[in-house]
């Protein structure tokens, strides 16, 4: 990260080093990894590998999806937390002696803002918007409509907020709850002192990324066909399609 870093800090500490712990964590995670990889295979390749742009690759459990559900897209995969991205350059080193992976240490929005307009078929992600600032997500989402071919899309597995608050915090509580279940017997008084910190930061009024507004600002960047799917308390699936231009086939 750079010293005026978006993302959560926290990420470079101990919360990278075990953030396999998520699995156990939340167990809604990996099934959420896995549906942005079958959608993403979904999506027409046409002629051409499809060209997939990933947010926060992270541990590379996400990639791992990306990868493992069609073999011709190829990945770009950006993350600029040292620690969690060499996990993930072990893990998945086959692909990148393939040729079907690359990674980039930029935060998001410097790596997007070096990508050319209209240059990719789809950019992907899984729950890494939320660490955003809300400013700064802003600005990614714009740079993800710009660098989009017409007709891509957006395919985000992540934390969106419940427009109920009055639920969205019972359902908050019982995550907390299940934190304790989890790391208390394990022992880890540490990484379960972390993730409630990170779980703060994450329901900030700068941070939370409420479904409703979430869904507007993809709708004032552009995108169209904006659709949530897949809820499981905290976490959806929500995909955008940049509109085609009046020389792209519908």
């Amino acid at each position: 990260m750079s010293n005026i870093s978006p993302y959560d800090a926290m990420f470079s500490s101990i919360i990278g080093q075990d953030y396999d712990m998520l699995q156990l964590l939340s167990p809604a995670a990996a099934e959420m990894s896995r549906l942005v990889g079958s959608t993403v295979n979904a999506c027409p390749a046409g002629t051409k590998p499809l060209q997939i742009v990933e947010l926060g690759g992270g541990t590379g459990v996400t990639t791992l999806a990306l990868l493992t559900a069609n073999e011709t897209l190829q990945v770009f995969s950006i993350d600029n937390e040292p620690v969690m991205q060499q996990q993930a350059k072990q893990r998945l080193q086959q692909w990148v002696d393939q040729g079907r992976l690359t990674f980039c240490d930029d935060d998001a929005l410097t790596a997007l803002q070096k990508l050319a307009s209209d240059s990719v078929d789809v950019i992907a992600s899984a729950y890494t918007l939320h660490n955003f600032l809300n400013n700064y997500r802003e600005q990614v989402l714009k740079e993800v409509f710009r660098v989009l071919k017409p007709n891509g899309k957006f395919i985000n597995a992540d934390r969106y907020g419940l427009n109920d608050i009055s639920q969205h915090t019972l359902i908050v509580q019982e995550e907390v709850k299940h934190y304790f279940k989890v790391l208390a017997p394990l022992n880890r008084p540490d990484l379960l002192e972390q993730w409630i910190v990170h779980l703060f930061s994450d329901e900030s009024e700068n941070h939370i990324m409420r479904e409703a507004v979430a869904l507007q600002q993809l709708q004032d960047c552009g995108f169209t066909s904006i659709t949530v799917s897949d809820r499981n308390a905290i976490n959806a699936l929500v995909t955008a399609k940049k509109p085609p231009n009046e020389n792209s086939p519908a």
